[in-house]
């Protein structure tokens, strides 16, 4: 029997309401503890299990602008290859290129410390570089931003680092983000991201239970998503990585070079669907800040938000902090969720730094050699 255009109407109309209840669409972005139940109606988070339904709802939406997570089943060896190596005075520096999925290969470096006797099982950081053309050479020190070298700090400190360059950057720089097979430059970092902790945890040196997250501005909010989807990384550190969207400010020229405050968030190298299916409209975006950082609950996390940063608004840092802290406190976690405003602008202070590294070594239960190398 032929349905008439009515009823075909209905029955679309009953499937994205089946689509939108699942996926906890429509939600009030600020309700935190507020999931959408199965049969559509708006509930509050009572217990831990709903608290997981709503944590999923997140992930859900963030998938629906940033594409969806490949599977991680039946994945080729790592395959990993040292193209270079640098001999510092505590740890090597290995320049390696490595297999995340077939015929995506990643290039990053990889700090490991030195050790005498019986290798021990240290703790490891994944270490995400911010917008430079240099990529992961970035936060090794190399470039005359002194505050951004936390990639080799960490390493001084003891820990085995991984630094991979993001897709468009340092030896990724030819990355064609139109023949691959992700929606999103976001999602293809963070399939890239999850596949370094998987290089972590097979090193016999690396204890696979204590590893963390840290990065700076590109590096901070991608910190955020790859913790938000792999729960292997216990700690998350963001430095100026974050704000509520509608407190998003890209500044005047990159307003206007992208056709809106949300532009330089649609470029192809991040998430184009920001602008295709969402306008470059804050208000229609199916996720904000605050629901990936409390996605990360009850997990400890840092956030560096100075109070100058005229990209990541310190007002929406606040309000979405605001929002994050119920929940945290709702999970008993209250003491793992961490903030600094320094009065300082886009940047990564040295106290801000240290403040960061003493959380990371409490959060992984390591005792930091080194432990005033910054002065």
């Amino acid at each position: 029997m032929k349905l008439t255009i009515f009823t075909k109407k209905l029955f679309a109309l009953m499937t994205l309401f089946i689509l939108f209840s699942g996926s906890g669409i429509g939600m009030p972005k600020d309700s935190l503890l507020v999931y959408r139940s199965k049969s559509g109606q708006e509930k509050s988070v009572k217990t831990k299990a709903e608290w997981e339904t709503k944590r999923k709802q997140v992930l859900d939406r963030m998938q629906l602008v940033m594409g969806k997570l490949p599977d991680s089943k039946n994945l080729p060896p790592l395959n990993i290859k040292v193209t270079d190596s640098l001999k510092e005075d505590n740890h090597t520096r290995y320049t390696i290129r490595f297999t995340v999925a077939k015929d995506e290969t990643l290039t990053a470096d990889l700090y490991v410390p030195h050790q005498s006797g019986k290798t021990k099982k240290l703790p490891a950081i994944l270490a995400l570089h911010g917008t430079s053309d240099v990529g992961k050479r970035s936060i090794a020190g190399e470039i005359p931003k002194p505050n951004r070298a936390y990639a080799k700090e960490l390493a001084q400190r003891g820990y085995v680092v991984i630094a991979p360059d993001y897709p468009s950057f340092g030896e990724q720089k030819n990355y064609n983000f139109e023949q691959d097979r992700y929606e999103s430059g976001t999602m293809k970092a963070i399939f890239n991201h999850i596949r370094c902790v998987d290089l972590l945890q097979a090193r016999k040196d690396v204890d696979p239970e204590r590893i963390g997250v840290i990065g700076h501005s590109l590096g901070g909010h991608n910190a955020i998503f790859v913790g938000a989807f792999d729960p292997r990384l216990k700690v998350v550190v963001s430095s100026c990585g974050w704000t509520l969207f509608e407190n998003y400010n890209a500044g005047e020229d990159v307003t206007k070079k992208f056709g809106g405050k949300l532009g330089a968030w649609a470029q192809t190298r991040y998430m184009p669907l920001v602008r295709d299916k969402y306008q470059l409209d804050a208000a229609q975006m199916p996720f904000d800040f605050d629901e990936a950082i409390a996605v990360l609950a009850p997990r400890p996390f840092f956030s560096n938000s100075p109070v100058g940063d005229a990209n990541f608004d310190v007002k929406g840092v606040e309000k979405g902090i605001s929002n994050v802290t119920e929940v945290y406190k709702f999970l008993n976690a209250a003491d793992r969720l961490q903030v600094s405003y320094p009065d300082a602008a886009h940047d990564f202070p040295p106290e801000t730094r240290l403040s960061a590294y003493a959380f990371i070594d409490k959060a992984l239960n390591h005792t930091s050699i080194h432990q005033k190398l910054l002065f």
